[in-house]
């Protein structure tokens, strides 16, 4: 199984045509599948007074409202065609997420073929209801929600017209950064067995053993935050990896889906070698006669392994030796 990989850009762009192909390039050399970024219009979003999340106050110093951040991080439709353009030409698969219906529209003109539903818009009915009747391939986000909003969120989406083979679930936390206690990697076994889908991890952890892990446990896809640098003044970069974090990441990740194996347990190719020099065979501890019975007191088990092995212990045991025998000569 290959796990499809997100580098998540997001907003941390600031808004830069130039800082985002940045961040494509990185993604790409990182190894990544895709990178994915998001794709809203303030007015459709959100209201003018709203206040920021607690992570987007403590990220973000500049005292202004959530409408006024956001106005400032969106793309508009010749910069998302300019950035979707260089990720085809370095290789990497363009995603974004859309927050409204219009920013679906924008995405479905450039022939995305996999839609980002974000947690924000698990209860967002109208808009799981368009989504689903593109019939594309979707990632749904599920940090902040409980079984029975997922099932009602997936209930749209294949009403509309969503194939449920077609829907990846990713378990997510949305505390930028997630303290570690609040992680919950089970939660994905559980969403795993309830919903018999693909599923993945949405992690916001500041660090990369738990994305990690979340493969070890069968997730098919990953998406994590990343930045050019951690200190950028922005929302989302703190709880972001660096490029060679990112990198580290990717390669791990792709280690442990080799390791994962097959589900068979037998001796690896590379051990067979070892099976003689490890495992231990009959022989003689004491000279032995010929005639002379094989007791406790005359013989032992030592290596290499390519003699009688000990499992025959007992068969040997009170039979009569065949031949005359010295000290470490096998039976």
């Amino acid at each position: 199984m290959r796990v499809f990989i997100i580098a998540e850009a997001g907003v941390n762009h600031n808004g830069s045509i130039d800082l985002a192909k940045m961040l494509i390039d990185a993604a790409s050399s990182s190894g990544a599948d895709a990178i994915k970024f998001q794709t809203f219009k303030a007015d459709n979003i959100v209201t003018q007074n709203a206040p920021k999340a607690q992570y987007q106050v403590q990220n973000f110093k500049d005292k202004e409202s959530q409408y006024d951040l956001l106005k400032k991080l969106e793309l508009n439709f010749e910069a998302h065609k300019e950035l979707f353009n260089y990720c085809n030409d370095k290789n990497i698969i363009f995603l974004s997420t859309p927050f409204d219906i219009e920013s679906i529209d924008l995405l479905m003109s450039l022939g995305l073929k996999i839609f980002k539903i974000p947690s924000g818009e698990i209860t967002n009915l109208p808009y799981l209801r368009y989504i689903g009747s593109l019939s594309k391939k979707v990632i749904l986000s599920t940090g902040m929600s409980n079984l029975s909003e997922i099932h009602s969120a997936m209930k749209v989406l294949i009403e509309a017209g969503t194939k449920e083979s077609d829907i990846t679930i990713l378990h997510a936390n949305t505390m930028y950064p997630t303290p570690m206690q609040d992680v919950n990697l089970n939660a994905m076994i559980t969403i795993k067995k309830e919903f018999g889908v693909s599923v993945g991890y949405s992690d916001h952890t500041t660090g990369i053993e738990v994305p990690i892990a979340a493969v070890a446990l069968g997730a098919s896809c990953i998406e994590k935050h990343f930045t050019l640098d951690k200190t950028l003044n922005g929302p989302d970069h703190k709880a972001s990896l660096e490029p060679l974090e990112l990198k580290s990441m990717v390669e791990s990740i792709r280690n442990i889906e080799i390791g994962l194996g097959k589900f068979e347990k037998e001796p690896s190719p590379s051990e067979i070698p070892n099976i003689s020099i490890t495992r231990k065979s009959i022989c003689a501890s004491k000279e032995i006669k010929k005639g002379e019975i094989f007791t406790e007191q005359n013989i032992t088990a030592k290596r290499p392994g390519n003699g009688i092995s000990p499992m025959l212990w007992d068969e040997i045991l009170n039979t009569k030796a065949s031949k005359n025998y010295k000290v470490d000569d096998f039976l």
